[in-house]
Order: structure tokens, then C-alpha cells, then sequence
């Protein structure tokens, strides 16, 4: 996708519209057309991204199919993280060194952060999907699950279409929307873009300085303070609290040090700045410490499991270890966590949803059952918990 620089990058403001979904497509079409004329899309131009358009069912299919998240992390993190992955990381690395100085001199932004998200979201660009972005967009706008979030990214696909930044028959990308090898959504290029090779354009599929100033663009603007940590992995005294670990409950890193916690290599973060303990399997499993711009990777991704896992194989990637696995207890099976959620709903806790995946919404509700039941309360959800309950 390549987006000519002439017309400025401005934010799609616009009319604001009540999200409507649902019923004859024909109708949904027209009023998307309507909202975007009233952001000063011209007709025809509307018009002509929708020629050819339909709902496609893979789509759906696929936004359906999210299993893979509910893989525990040391099941997603061994799946997605591999030899070729990091060897690759490498070589693109040294590759684009002089892209990756100038983000880390712009932004602060670390190589290695960039280059995980490359890896896990394209294999660096070679896999950057074969759905038609404008019929996947219209389809998750359609559908009455999240228009909220859909409907705007479709009326931004028609703006990146006027300024030439896609074709709307031949633009492929991931069942979501996402378009070139960061895999961002059209708002985002349209208000994020930004020409990193100095040819003059944004194309995001085929040119990696482009994709990756960009990415870099749209972590800074999500909050990314610059050259500061995201993660550290940790050694934790068997006698800690467990019910102060979790990504809610931060103090100042002294204050973790002083309770006996170690960086695994090297040394903690400033002793002022905010810190959480991530305990993503439990006490007994890994152990992290994480850093206010780990918060800025829920805003690339919202899975627990797949943020967790990136932001551990950045560090990787900037020559941290393999963490240490330990010996966590036996992970809940999708069905057990479906009937955990169920029960912590019918106790009046938000789970964010019955479907079988330990996101940040369960694990506050597991730990804080935890504590009231006198179990260590280390969000890791066991069978002794679930018969408990």
C-alpha cells in the first residue's frame, strides 16, 4: 500500500454517528457512505470503494477461531517464539540498522520491541495475509459484535483509499483489517504513517523503514516513554506477598528490591519508577518485572497471553535469557476456565467475557478469590481453585 505524502496526515475527525450494525448490507453500505461524505469523503469516491464489496463468512470464521489465546504463556511463548525467529531478528537487525538508530534517536524506542512485533505479527513481512482488507473491514463493521471498533476503520479505509494509500479490490491483509508488515488498521496509517525510507511515500507492505517508523509513530503516540524499560525478568523470595504481584498493584522499584527482588541478569530499572511483579503462570512459574511502557503494549494488542509473550521476546531479542520456566502448576483446560469464569460471574466479578481465555479481567477476579479463600494469591487459577469454588 503506498500513501502519497502530498495531502498532510491529519486525524479523521469528522461527524460523530451513532454506530449502527446489522441488517441489509445494501442499507449498512449507504450509511457508511453518508458518514463518510460528512467527514468530506466526495460521493463518488465512496462510491467507488464499495464497488464489488461483500460480507465475506472467513472472515467472521476467523474472528470467531481465536483459540490460540487461550495456550497458557509458556505454550504460546515456545510456539511463537523460535531459532529462525530469533536469527531472523538478527539479520534484520543489522539489516536496518541505520532505520532502527534513527527511531531509537526519534522515539527511544529499543530495536528489539519493533523487531518482536515484526516477527510475531508478519515473520518479517513475508506473511501479511490474503484477506481483501476493505471486505473484512465491512464485514466486522457489519457484525453486531464490536462495530464500535470496526465501523470508523472502514470509513478510515475509504480516506486511505482517496489519498491513494490502497486499492480497495486488490489490498490484502489479515482477517482484521490490518494492512502491511506491523499489520496496522487504516486510522492508524492515516493518522500514523510515516515515510521512513525518504522516497516520499508511505507503503507500508513493501518498504520495512516505512512499517517500522510507523510502528514506532504509533507506540510513541500510545504513551511509550522514551528509553526506558519495558520488562525485566526476576528471581522472587518464596516468602513475598502474592496478593501485591499483579499489573494493578505498582510501587517504586525500591520498593521491590527491598522485599528481596532480583533482576535474573543484570539490574532493576531506576529505583523510582514504577514497577509491577507479572507472575504469568503463577509463583511458580516465570517471573517478570514489568515497567510503565508495558501498559502501551495492551494498546497494540489486548490478549494478555500474546503481550506477555512480546514484550518477553523483545527482551530476547536485546540479549536477555530464556527465562526460567519453574514448575508451575498444571494449566485449567478451556473448558475448566469456561466454568471458572462462570462461577466468578455468578460472584459478581467482571471477567471480561465467558471464553475460556486467562485475561487480565479473570486473573484479578482469580487472585482476588484467592485471598479470600487463604490461598497464595498469585492470579494462577488451579483445580483446587475451581473445586473450591
Amino acid at each position: 500500500m503506498r500513501l502519497a505524502l502530498a495531502a498532510a496526515l491529519t486525524l479523521l475527525t469528522g461527524a460523530a454517528t451513532a454506530q449502527t450494525c446489522g441488517g441489509d448490507v445494501g442499507s449498512f453500505i449507504a450509511g457508511v457512505k453518508a458518514e463518510a461524505v460528512a467527514t468530506g469523503i466526495p460521493a463518488a469516491t465512496a462510491d467507488a470503494f464499495f464497488a464489488g464489496a461483500q460480507i465475506e463468512q472467513s472472515v467472521l470464521n476467523a474472528d470467531r477461531s481465536q483459540g490460540v489465546f487461550q495456550q497458557d504463556f509458556i505454550q504460546f511463548s515456545r510456539n511463537l517464539i523460535s531459532q529462525n525467529r530469533i536469527d531472523n531478528g538478527t539479520r534484520n537487525s543489522q539489516r536496518f540498522d541505520s532505520t532502527f538508530r534513527a527511531i531509537e534517536n526519534r522515539f527511544g524506542i529499543p530495536r528489539g520491541v519493533l523487531l518482536a512485533f515484526w516477527a510475531f505479527e508478519t515473520d518479517y513481512g513475508a506473511v501479511q495475509g490474503n484477506f481483501n482488507t476493505r471486505n473484512a473491514l465491512l464485514t466486522l463493521a457489519h457484525d453486531c459484535r464490536r462495530p464500535d471498533l470496526f465501523r470508523p476503520q472502514l470509513i478510515a479505509a475509504i480516506e486511505l483509499y482517496r489519498r491513494g494509500g490502497m486499492d480497495p479490490a486488490t489490498t490484502l491483509g489479515a482477517w482484521a483489517g490490518e494492512i502491511g508488515q506491523l499489520q496496522k488498521l487504516p486510522r492508524e496509517i492515516v493518522e500514523k504513517g510515516m515515510d521512513g525510507d525518504g522516497d516520499g511515500v508511505v507503503d507500508l507492505k513493501n518498504s520495512a523503514p516505512d512499517a517500522l517508523t510507523t510502528g514506532a509513530n504509533v507506540l510513541s503516540s500510545l504513551g511509550w516513554r522514551p528509553n526506558e524499560p519495558w520488562m525485566h525478568e526476576i528471581t522472587v523470595p518464596a516468602n513475598l506477598d502474592w496478593s501485591q504481584t499483579g499489573l494493578t498493584n505498582k510501587r517504586p522499584v525500591s520498593d521491590w528490591a527491598a522485599m528481596g527482588v532480583t533482576a535474573r541478569q543484570g539490574s532493576l530499572g531506576p529505583a523510582n519508577l514504577p514497577a509491577a511483579i507479572l507472575l504469568p503462570m503463577g509463583r511458580n512459574g516465570p517471573a517478570f518485572m514489568t515497567y510503565p511502557n508495558f501498559d502501551v503494549y495492551f494498546e497494540w494488542n489486548r490478549s494478555f497471553v500474546y503481550v506477555t509473550t512480546a514484550a518477553y521476546f523483545a527482551t530476547r531479542l536485546s540479549g536477555a535469557p530464556v527465562y526460567n520456566a519453574g514448575n508451575p502448576s498444571p494449566a485449567l483446560t478451556g473448558d475448566q476456565m469456561r466454568l471458572l469464569q462462570e462461577r466468578l460471574t455468578a460472584r459478581g466479578y467482571d471477567v471480561g467475557g465467558i471464553d475460556g481465555i486467562l485475561g487480565a479481567m479473570t486473573r484479578n477476579a482469580v487472585q482476588a478469590e484467592q485471598a479470600r479463600l487463604g490461598l497464595p494469591a498469585d492470579a494462577w487459577p488451579t483445580l483446587d481453585l475451581l473445586n473450591r469454588l
